[in-house]
């Protein structure tokens, strides 16, 4: 098979490089040079035999580094074994065990650390404390290291900078054509008429005047409450939209309509009634500002109260009090969400079938591509496996968030839900950019196989065809480019074994591969049909819906497969060992995989059989999602419409992972000085002793048993409350209440009353309470682009009225010209925010004119209103941008450095639960649970860091552009730890180096050495995470973990072969297993490990260029009274 880089010649080969069996499925050539080193040149190994034929590696050129030159560690006292240099070799003193060689061949990745290990028989004692070694920091080659970095870039650096002068305009007219094109060929034009049917025709009843005069001078109440809450959503989310703004504007007129009755009831506070209002209005702002934050859901419910306390304490304001206009306000408001609601349910409804369906669709298809062999771009295929995990989360919750119509039951889509990011989850784990069996054309007859290059294999035709699949050139496993790749130097009994497995599991795994896309297409397949949106959204009526059939076609697949492979591992041609095999071991390492993702796809399927089986008919089904987590939630269009959506995204992601964290962070709290003395020799610590001082103040607070007085659990209580207020939260609420308070000054002043009631400034209070965001500033763009579409639509209001003397048939000709691509601004693109203001700007001038009859000039009514509008957008986007501001670069540095914390608490989890357990502490059903559920909230976690990173592109930077690539390196070097981290996790479920834990001589010999390659890895998460939350240096010499992990292998390896003189006839069982699925994981456990190691160097090194390197300050001599010298530059 041609290579992708044969395939794609304008792609840089970085990206397409083999994948090490032992790592995440993604690489870029910063391994490169490990892998092809270890893929094609045989290393010695340990237990190989003189006559066996090898590539020896070529020593250090020069005198080997003294150990006190290069590394500091610390006090020594003689040690009763002989150092490593003097003992020997394993492989010299004793047969190697089936696992010494594969251990110590992972020493390959660590060889280059040039480091001498000679002790001259000296051991360490540190009293059971961890102490760093620290080596000399490499070279670091900037230009290779940032070109790395360039690959990993988001596809949205890809684009022009939106910022470019230079690409403004073209990049407006590409916009503009991919909007009509979106319009007039997708489900985006019924959206798009839904919502505009409903703003014309509450704008065309405005327009009649009987009915403008029966509802008062605010008419145009009616047509902003058709806005605010379109019909273009779902019909679940337009009735708790209307539910919610009805309550909302009855709360603020409630509220407001209680302040007017108590600034008129007494003649003390009719001369004050100013005070008294700003008073009222100043509570209730800051209250549902406050709860705009708190809880999502009430969005819709806080926004329409504040327009209507609002209006309510500052339209018309007077002594008299004009208790008609609560109606003039009210009675709009309610017809406008009849209206939308009426239109929702009646032109072409969704009653929330087809955004599951969407989902759904989306996800099968990405799950299919991952199926292809090899991926041609990998890492961009792994992102979107990625982001359709997080997306189908979001789609199951949107669907239990609201009312709905469908035949999904909501419990049905939980366990799909949960099925699917299963096979998600084992689909990231595969390592599909493999060259399959490469090398090996013409050599199959020798063992009596067929060349599967001359006959294509069942069920995959040569363009890609298979069981009605989309065509495809890479469906076809193929394994006949032996040129391709450099041939691997194998003796002839490595190459028979080769030869033996790619001859009994090419085919069975190409068959597997084949019937898991078609499975897939048939699940796809009847979920669409289920929906009622298969013929507009796919599969093709070619697609088999019979799940049945797929179902047997697979679980005999899959029989034929385990068939193979349990011959093949009966086969005596195998070696006893594979240490010596590491090719090998990529096979099985590569089909292995394969063979689990299947078993992930037959439970998949067997849902969809129920579901189909079933066959349930259209149903209402209620809100299903958790009260307190609906709170935190609300549904996609609400999500868009407030806009910020990127940016609450990232922060409640980051949220939940915090949350979640929080309970296996540990805080270390010394012991007392006075420990109680017990009979007991083994005294149990209390969860006291191992936590901080504030964890348990925290526990005696809410533990109902605890013997502490109310008085004191009270002041906690009351403490962790007046905490919580200096959240973000309350932050927000006090910038728009003090800015909003301050706006509506003129209001109550006797000298300025006049002008703010003839021309509604109040429009500026209600512009800023829309406008500001709780966690989005805005920026210079979005400054301009708001006040630009404020005055655009405040000069098209004017010339809609003015055109021809407020004729109302104009007016509506003006009204549709620029109203459809403003309500798509709103509603559909990514600038919700300036499209409302430009909808509001031109309905209030617009209809404001035409009730006043145009009086005393459209000019000064366009230019008044015009600038209220444009004072609410720079006041709130000036105070969300001094106050508190959101910097899209600094919160990448702070979540970067979580990520680095949560990396560190994972690494420790896995190490202690899935790595170095005592037994009887084997990781149950639960625990692995746990940790799936702990690795998609990562996962999340990196996409809404990713798309974080693309915010940075919008913001203007004074010191100088923004440099993404350290950023983009740094993602990317954290993300793959992590998955190195998941490799072991999933390794150790095969593998547990049992013959260490049981023997407890060895066990305690290994534990100091355990202990520094474990702590060596995560004092370096911990000080570079430290180092990027508090934008400090990072210090120029950290212990090394390559270091730490090379000495943990050699004690191993010595263990090893101590303990191969010993292995008697119990060792049988031992050995057989070996021989199986346990050995071949240990190659991938260990070298997991090993490259957490080697990528924490790659954190090191960006981290290093973000905040950058602390180093050593030249000694003045001269202010210790010695006498000054001159210094000269060495040559």
């Amino acid at each position: 098979m041609a290579s992708s880089k044969d395939n794609n010649e304008d792609v840089p080969p970085q990206l397409h490089v083999t994948s090490p069996s032992f790592g995440p499925r993604r690489q870029t050539s910063d391994s490169r040079e490990h892998q092809e080193g270890r893929l094609h040149r045989r290393r010695l190994s340990r237990s190989a035999t003189k006559t066996s034929r090898h590539v020896r590696l070529k020593p250090p050129v020069g005198e080997p580094r003294s150990s006190a030159s290069s590394i500091y560690m610390g006090s020594y006292n003689r040690s009763p074994r002989q150092s490593r240099s003097r003992l020997g070799t394993p492989s010299s003193s004793a047969p190697g065990s089936p696992r010494t060689s594969v251990s110590h061949s992972h020493l390959s990745l660590l060889q280059d650390l040039d480091i001498e290990l000679e002790t001259y028989g000296v051991e360490e004692l540190r009293d059971g404390f961890f102490d760093g070694a620290f080596l000399n920091p490499r070279k670091v080659d900037h230009e290779d290291l940032m070109q790395h970095a360039e690959f990993a870039l988001p596809l949205a650096f890809k684009k022009k900078h939106p910022l470019s002068v230079k690409h403004f305009l073209p990049k407006q007219w590409h916009d503009i054509k991919g909007v009509i094109r979106t319009v007039t060929t997708t489900r985006a034009g019924i959206k798009l008429m839904k919502s505009f049917s409903a703003f014309f025709i509450a704008y065309i009843l405005c327009l009649v005047p009987s009915i403008r005069v029966w509802l008062g001078r605010y008419s145009y109440i009616m047509v902003l409450s058709a806005i605010i809450n379109h019909p273009g959503r779902t019909i679940g989310a337009q009735l708790d939209g209307t539910f919610l703004t009805i309550l909302g504007s009855a709360t603020g007129l409630g509220w407001g309509a209680f302040a007017l009755w108590v600034s008129d009831s007494t003649a003390v506070s009719k001369r004050g009634y100013g005070g008294i209002l700003a008073t009222f209005l100043l509570l209730f702002m800051g209250t549902i500002a406050a709860l705009r934050t708190y809880y999502i859901r009430m969005y819709q419910f806080v926004l329409s109260a504040g327009i209507a306390i609002t209006y309510t304490c500052l339209a018309d304001t007077s002594e008299i009090i004009p208790w008609r206009k609560l109606f003039s306000y009210g009675i709009p408001w309610l017809f406008g969400q009849a209206l939308c609601f009426l239109i929702c349910c009646t032109v072409f409804p969704d009653a929330g079938a087809r955004p599951l369906a969407v989902s759904l669709h989306d996800a099968f298809a990405v799950m299919q591509e991952g199926l292809v062999v090899p991926q041609s771009e990998n890492m961009k295929l792994h992102r979107r496996l990625a982001l359709t995990f997080v997306t189908l989360s979001q789609a199951h919750r949107d669907l239990l968030l609201d009312v709905s119509i469908t035949r999904f039951q909501p419990s049905d889509v939980t366990a799909l839900r949960n099925l699917m990011q299963a096979v998600i989850r084992s689909f990231l784990s595969l390592r599909m950019e493999h060259q399959l069996f490469d090398d090996l054309e013409g050599k199959f007859e020798e063992h009596g196989g067929e060349n599967p290059g001359q006959k294509p294999y069942p069920g995959v035709t040569g363009n890609g065809d298979a069981a009605g699949l989309p065509k495809s050139e890479d469906a076809v496993v193929d394994i006949d480019t032996h040129s391709k790749r450099p041939a691997l130097s194998r003796c002839n009994s490595e190459e028979r074994v080769v030869r033996l497995v790619a001859s009994k599991l090419a085919e069975p795994t190409s068959k597997l591969l084949s019937s898991m896309k078609s499975s897939l297409s048939s699940c796809d397949a009847v979920l669409l049909g289920m929906s009622g949106y298969r013929k507009y959204l796919g599969p093709p009526d070619s697609i088999s819906t019979d799940v049945v059939g797929a179902l047997t076609k697979l679980r005999k697949t899959m029989i034929k497969y385990d068939q193979e492979e349990d011959s093949l591992m009966k086969n005596p041609a195998l070696p006893p060992t594979y240490s010596d095999h590491p090719e090998v071991v990529e096979l099985f390492l590569f089909v292995h995989p394969i063979r689990q993702a299947a078993s992930s796809v037959e439970a998949l399927l067997v849902k969809v059989m129920e579901m189909q089986q079933r066959r349930r008919r259209w149903k209402l089904y209620l809100p299903s999602y958790p009260f307190a987590k609906a709170l935190q939630r609300t549904n996609a269009q609400v999500r868009h419409d407030r806009g910020g959506v990127t940016a609450g995204y990232y922060f409640h992601s980051q949220s939940q992972l915090a949350s979640t964290m929080k309970g296996m962070a540990s805080v270390y709290k010394p012991l007392p000085r006075e420990i109680k003395k017990t009979d007991d020799p083994k005294q149990e610590v209390e969860r006291s002793n191992t936590i901080g001082k504030y964890e348990e103040e925290e526990d005696v607070a809410f533990n109902r048993n605890s013997k502490v007085s109310q008085s004191q659990r009270f002041r906690y209580r009351l403490w962790a409350f007046l905490h919580r207020l200096q959240g973000f939260e309350m932050r927000f609420a006090l910038k728009v209440a003090v800015v909003t308070s301050l706006l509506s000054v003129p209001a109550w002043l006797s000298q300025s009353r006049g002008w703010w009631n003839e021309n509604e400034s109040w429009w500026a209070v209600v512009l800023v309470w829309i406008m500001m965001h709780p966690r989005v500033g805005g920026n210079f763009q979005d400054l301009v682009t708001r006040a630009l579409c404020c005055i655009l639509g405040a000069v098209w209001g004017g010339l809609a009225y003015g055109a021809d003397n407020g004729n109302p048939y104009v007016i509506a000709v003006f009204a549709a010209i620029y109203m459809i691509p403003m309500i798509y601004r709103f509603t559909q693109s990514n600038h919700p925010r300036s499209g409302i203001v430009g909808c509001i700007s031109f309905v209030v001038v617009s209809l404001s004119a035409k009730t006043v009859d145009g009086l005393p000039s459209v000019v000064q009514i366009a230019w008044t209103r015009g600038l209220a509008f444009v004072v609410g957008v720079v006041a709130a986007v000036t105070v969300n941008w001094m106050l508190w501001p959101f910097v899209a670069r600094h919160e990448l540095r702070k979540a970067l450095s979580a990520m680095l914390i949560y990396c560190s608490i994972i690494y420790r989890g896995v190490v202690a639960k899935y790595v170095y357990y005592e037994k009887g502490e084997e990781p149950t059903k639960a625990d692995i649970e746990q940790s799936e559920m702990l690795e998609g909230r990562l996962r999340e976690g990196f996409v809404r860091i990713r798309q974080l990173m693309a915010l940075t592109r919008h913001e203007i930077r004074l010191r100088g552009p923004f440099n993404p690539l350290p950023y983009s390196g740094l993602i990317d070097g954290c993300e793959r730890f992590f998955e190195y981290l998941i490799a072991v996790r999933q390794s150790s479920l095969f593998f547990h180096p049992h013959y260490m834990s049981d023997n407890e001589q060895a066990a305690e010999s290994l534990l100091a050495y355990r202990r520094d390659a474990v702590a060596a890895i995560l004092m370096n998460l911990y000080v570079l995470a430290g180092a990027l939350r508090g934008d400090r240096k990072v210090p120029r010499y950290l212990p090394s973990a390559a270091q730490a992990r090379k000495r943990l292998l050699d004690h191993m390896a010595e263990i090893e072969a101590e303990q191969a003189h010993n292995l008697d006839v119990s060792k049988v069982d031992s050995v057989k297993e070996n021989r199986k699925w346990a050995q071949i994981y240990s190659y991938s456990y260990s070298q997991s490990l090993t490259g957490c190691v080697k990528q924490l160097e790659q954190l090191q090194k960006y981290t290093k260029e973000i905040v950058g390197e602390q180093g050593f300050d030249p000694i003045d001599t001269g202010a210790y009274g010695d006498p000054p010298h001159e210094w000269t530059e060495a040559p």
